[in-house]
C-alpha cells in the first residue's frame, strides 16, 4: 500500500478473508503472473496440516482448485495490475511493478 501510495499509482486491496478470489479471479491472475503459479501456495501450518505437497499444487487447475478450497493457503500480498500480476515479496518487486506501469 505504502509504496503505491508513494508512486501515486491508484490501488483497491482487496482481503482475501472477506471476499477470497473465485475460480475465475484465479485463473486471471494466474495468466498473468510472472512467478511460478505454485509460489501463489503458501506452504504454512495449514498446508502441513492439510497434508499437501507439491505434488497437489504442480500444475494451475490444481493450484484454482487448492486455493478455492482453502483461501488462507493464498500467497499474499498478490499485486495484479492491467498485464501483470506478481507475488509482492520482497516489496521491491512491488515498486518495480508500479513504476513499470505507470
Amino acid at each position: 500500500m505504502s509504496i503505491a501510495e508513494e508512486l501515486g499509482v491508484d490501488f483497491e486491496i482487496v482481503l482475501y478473508g472477506k471476499t477470497p478470489p473465485n475460480e475465475v479471479t484465479l485463473r486471471d491472475i494466474i495468466a498473468k503472473l510472472e512467478d511460478p503459479v505454485t509460489d501463489l501456495v503458501r506452504r504454512d501450518s495449514l498446508w502441513k496440516k492439510l497434508g499437501l505437497t507439491d505434488d497437489d499444487v504442480a500444475t494451475p487447475e490444481q493450484v484454482v482448485a487448492v486455493l478455492v478450497k482453502h483461501k488462507q493457503l493464498l500467497q499474499r500480498p498478490v499485486v495484479v495490475t492491467r498485464d501483470r500480476a506478481i507475488i509482492g515479496r520482497p516489496k521491491d518487486r512491488v515498486r518495480e511493478l508500479l513504476s513499470g506501469d505507470r
